[in-house]
């Protein structure tokens, strides 16, 4: 990636603002040395790549079907929707843009998925209209690709406490994946509180 020496400058300098030695007690050549890795590391970590290119199936749009667990013994509610992924910010993140009806009101929500080059984790956001609450998930793909497990701890909206929560994500060949919530009261068992089925209808 390119980007102008301002930029890089500016950036280079906060990275070494928080280094691990004392940039003023290096010599020069240390200097210099720490200089060029830094730069090196800065690209690496701003610079779209194969994390990136894993995500590339789900770009496109998709008929979605959003089923609820109000509770895990009875089925669950059904609603029906879509959604239109896309890259956004240069390629680095996928953004989804969901639209559905749920008992005659609209639910909207929007998600981003992202591969961090330095932690070399996946991760993903999440907002709607059902919350005003930001879901924050991290965590790995396998080794196919096609599946991804991020998890995270938030508090529940009903009685505040924390919930842990797991984002099961797994992806067709053709792009068509299915997304699930999985949540548990902190040392509880986990159960399936949401699914979202999406169902590519272009790309």
């Amino acid at each position: 990636m390119k980007i102008t020496s301002r930029t890089r400058t500016a950036l280079l300098s906060t990275a070494l603002l928080v280094g691990a030695v004392p940039w003023q007690d290096a010599t020069a050549a240390d200097q210099a040395t720490r200089t060029s890795a830094a730069v090196q590391a800065l690209d690496n970590a701003m610079t779209p790549g194969e994390g990136q290119k894993r995500l590339d199936s789900m770009i496109g749009s998709f008929d979605v079907t959003v089923l609820v667990w109000t509770n895990p013994a009875k089925p669950p509610l059904e609603f029906k929707g879509s959604a239109v992924n896309t890259w956004t910010l240069g390629g680095r993140y996928v953004q989804t843009m969901l639209a559905a009806v749920m008992d005659g009101d609209k639910f909207d929500g929007i998600g981003y998925y992202g591969y961090d080059n330095a932690t070399r984790s996946y991760q993903a956001s999440w907002m709607d209209t059902g919350s005003t609450a930001i879901g924050w998930y991290r965590g790995k793909m396998d080794k196919s690709g096609r599946a991804a497990l991020l998890k995270s701890v938030q508090a529940s909206s009903s009685s505040g406490t924390p919930l842990e929560l797991e984002l099961r994500v797994s992806i067709a060949e053709g792009g068509d994946h299915v997304t699930q919530l999985w949540g548990a009261p902190t040392g509880g068992k986990a159960f399936k509180l949401m699914e979202l089925r999406s169902v590519r209808t272009k790309k």
